[in-house]
């Protein structure tokens, strides 16, 4: 499932790409954030949503990786606010999430600019993976 174009051409360039991981679990969020800073990118995190739109607000970001299950807020509920926002409109979001029910990713079917991938994630494929979302 997949709202965002993707590029055609991908020049592999992840280096200083801004990337912000919201998952309230621990070992997810290292997981993920260990992977993106292999392959380059420049990493924040943050463990619940209200932490990630404070972080997205104060950063320039190139994507957004967040969990649908939040301990605040559901991740979908936190895109539309940073959707609304105009420093955050335009940050493409991916939903990293266990909710691969159809009603899941029906969740995230509406939200603009997104993406979603289920879990577990592959850890050969991830970083590239995310970088496809990037415009």
């Amino acid at each position: 499932m997949n709202n965002i174009e993707k590029p055609t051409a991908d020049d592999g360039s992840e280096m200083g790409k801004k990337v912000l991981v919201v998952d309230d679990n621990s070992y997810n969020l290292l997981l993920e954030k260990d992977l993106l800073e292999v392959a380059g990118f420049e990493v924040f995190e943050a463990e619940d949503a209200i932490g990630g739109i404070a972080i997205a607000k104060r950063e320039k970001l190139d994507i957004i990786i967040m969990d649908v299950r939040l301990p605040d807020m559901r991740g979908t509920e936190a895109a539309r606010i940073l959707h609304q926002n105009k420093q955050t409109a335009d940050i493409p979001i991916v939903f990293v999430t266990a909710a691969v029910t159809p009603e899941g990713i029906e969740e995230t079917k509406n939200i603009t600019n997104s993406g979603f991938m289920g879990k577990p994630i592959n850890t050969r494929t991830f970083a590239n993976e995310i970088s496809q979302f990037i415009k």
